[in-house]
């Protein structure tokens, strides 16, 4: 599978994480062009996408992880570039890319530490409804 995704961005996310499958919802919620594709960082899509970037790819399994036309980003960067490309006002938040990534890396992990323990998580990936499952490519 390739990494150029010309039309659809590929958004890498933990299926067993409530927040993030909450933050997926939202993703979808706020694309109205269906753009965004989506796998589990459970899925063999997603091992195998960050198994071609190489060892820093795949020591990145906490985190969400987009995938562009303008390469992979991890972290803060990858939901504020996924911000960027959703509807109304949120494109806005790109702006807080000027903060230096290790201070927005810091806040993401630190939430990113405690997002069970806040928002629970379940036993198995999330399964999309159908009338989205087709946006799921595990």
């Amino acid at each position: 599978m390739s990494l150029k995704t010309k039309k659809n961005p590929m958004l890498l996310f933990d299926g067993v994480c409530n927040l993030c499958t909450g933050s997926v919802r939202f993703v979808i919620e706020h694309d109205p062009y269906k753009k965004f594709r989506f796998a589990s960082l459970q899925s063999t899509v997603a091992k195998n996408l960050l198994k071609q970037q190489g060892s820093e790819a795949t020591s990145k399994l906490g985190s969400v992880v987009l995938i562009d036309d303008s390469g992979i980003w991890f972290k803060s960067t990858a939901a504020l570039r996924t911000a960027g490309q959703l509807s109304g006002l949120w494109p806005l938040l790109q702006v807080l890319l000027i903060i230096p990534r290790p201070l927005r890396d810091w806040g993401y992990d630190f939430i990113g530490a405690r997002r069970y323990k806040w928002f629970g998580r379940t036993n198995a990936c999330w399964l999309p409804a159908e009338d989205i499952s087709d946006r799921f490519l595990d």
